[in-house]
């Protein structure tokens, strides 16, 4: 199935922070469906698993007992485990060199911590990556929920970061309580405690290096807002409060997903707020505080957040999809130099309930695609980047 995706806005004017030479519009896509049968969608991951310099996709359904992948560039479908329930999310890493990725999944999964194992599994493959891999369990830690690779050395060797959604004494809907934000390292897999300082739901995770010193960091969404964690020389932790993300009181405070962009050379911090929220935030920093500039607030149960330079003019656009009345992804570019004005782009105009995005090249024509996965449409497509839009 395929359709070419119209935008909603008429051709934007892009400039980047820096003088430029031309216009960029905004960039057009193009719409291929991959599988409609993903009960529950949840997530989708890029990992090469066949060793052959292609992006496969990773797709996980809570509501199925199999977890799947599909074969670039015919998207063949293999099974990576089957019995599996309540599986909720996963990390990809070639953790023993061998050109295949290691994956870590977490299942078992429940949004009410009493209900909640949260069981962490390792998938190894027996050689053969098609055929179904060995399962191995590490741990189990309830409401286990967002799982990122990290490198806090700066080594190479990236640690697996386990960030829970809520503590295990928690109830809904406050989720009173402390969350252990914990990490292990491969072989060992032995769980060590990064912070218990988080309270509430803890939703949003994503990784970069903040300061530039080769280690990776640890940015997180949750209700107290945006947070950074960083391990010091020392071998110790350091939290560091941002934002304190959506103004309401408690538990409709703070953000839920979390993601990092770049106008030019200027960091963004890019939110959806509050949790499962409506609005798409962006935060621009100020000295020592970052400014909080609404650019949307017609999401319905927004859960995927992203931002990349779709275009090639040095500038990042943002993605964000919702699952709920309308489920629609769209793809919102500053149409000013200073990024005060944001225009919107329809991506899928009520297609795929998207609980998850992710970007790659997927057909090696150096541009920036996106693939999405949807919870209630139970399918996954990818958005072929087919370059900007004419004059």
């Amino acid at each position: 199935m395929k359709r070419s995706i119209t935008a909603c806005a008429i051709l934007l004017q892009l400039f980047t922070s820096q003088p430029v030479h031309a216009i960029v519009p905004p960039a057009r896509f193009q719409e291929h469906t991959i599988a409609t049968d993903l009960k529950g969608g949840y997530q989708v991951v890029v990992a090469d698993l066949n060793r052959d310099g292609r992006p496969d996709l990773i797709a996980l359904g809570s509501g199925m007992s199999e977890l799947v992948w599909f074969e670039n560039p015919g998207w063949k479908r293999h099974v990576l485990a089957s019995g599996l329930s309540r599986m909720i999310n996963l990390a990809a890493w070639d953790t023993d060199g061998d050109g295949i990725p290691e994956i870590v999944l977490a299942h078992e999964f429940a949004n009410d911590p009493a209900q909640s194992v949260g069981i962490v599994s390792l998938l190894r493959h027996r050689g053969d990556p098609t055929e179904p891999w060995q399962v191995t369990e590490i741990d189990r830690l309830p409401t286990s929920h967002r799982l990122r690779w990290c490198d806090i050395d700066g080594g190479g060797r990236k640690v697996l970061v386990n960030a829970p959604l809520a503590a295990a004494s928690a109830r809904p809907p406050d989720y009173r309580g402390k969350v252990p934000l914990v990490f292990y390292r491969p072989g060992s897999w032995k769980r060590e405690l990064i912070s218990d300082e988080i309270e509430g739901v803890l939703h949003g995770i994503f990784i970069l290096d903040w300061d530039g010193n080769r280690r990776e960091d640890i940015l997180i969404a949750s209700f107290l807002g945006i947070d950074l964690f960083r391990l010091g020389t020392n071998k110790q932790w350091k939290r560091t409060s941002l934002a304190a993300g959506n103004p309401a009181p408690w538990p409709k405070s703070g953000s839920s997903e979390i993601a990092v962009g770049w106008l030019g050379k200027e960091r963004l911090l890019c939110t959806i707020e509050p949790w499962h929220g409506n609005q798409v935030v962006v935060y621009r920093q100020r000295k020592q505080s970052w400014d909080r500039q609404m650019i949307d607030d017609g999401l319905d149960d927004g859960h995927t957040l992203l931002a990349a330079d779709l275009n090639h003019d040095g500038r990042d656009e943002i993605i964000a999809g919702y699952r709920g009345k309308g489920r629609s992804v769209y793809i919102y570019s500053a149409d000013d130099p200073k990024g005060n004005r944001w225009t919107r782009q329809t991506l899928d105009n009520g297609g795929i309930a998207a609980a998850a995005c992710t970007i790659a090249d997927f057909n090696g024509d150096k541009r920036p695609d996106i693939a999405c996965i949807g919870s209630a449409t139970a399918n996954l497509k990818w958005y072929e980047n087919l370059g900007a839009w004419q004059q």
